[in-house]
């Protein structure tokens, strides 16, 4: 099954959409947040009701072009073609965050 991505740019936005993914019973192992800025990720997902949803964490250093390609990676083995998932790293590099559920009955939330 190829996931549901939605983009954000409001950090409020893609909070509420999260906390109505766990009103709806999806489990917080099908849910996915990734950007470029991983305490901006961090904070998003502190800012949820649920806990145990995956972030992309980075460790202090990382050169932007690594961080980008550890993102495609990561899109990727969540079964998002290689080019979809240089189209969404090139929007995270605009600001946007990514959230990614793997389970279907997201797609009548999101």
């Amino acid at each position: 099954m190829t996931p549901i991505v939605k983009v954000y740019s409001n950090d409020e936005e893609i909070e509420v959409n999260i906390n109505t993914l766990k009103d709806q019973q999806i489990n917080a192992k099908d849910v996915f947040v990734l950007s470029h800025d991983p305490d901006r990720t961090e904070r998003i997902v502190n800012h949820t009701e649920v806990s145990g949803i995956n972030y992309n964490r980075s460790t202090v250093g990382d050169e932007v072009a690594k961080q980008g390609s550890q993102l495609r990676e990561k899109l990727q083995a969540l079964s998002i073609s290689e080019e979809d998932s240089y189209e969404y790293e090139e929007l995270m590099d605009q600001g946007k965050v990514l959230l990614i559920v793997t389970d279907s009955r997201a797609r009548d939330v999101l």
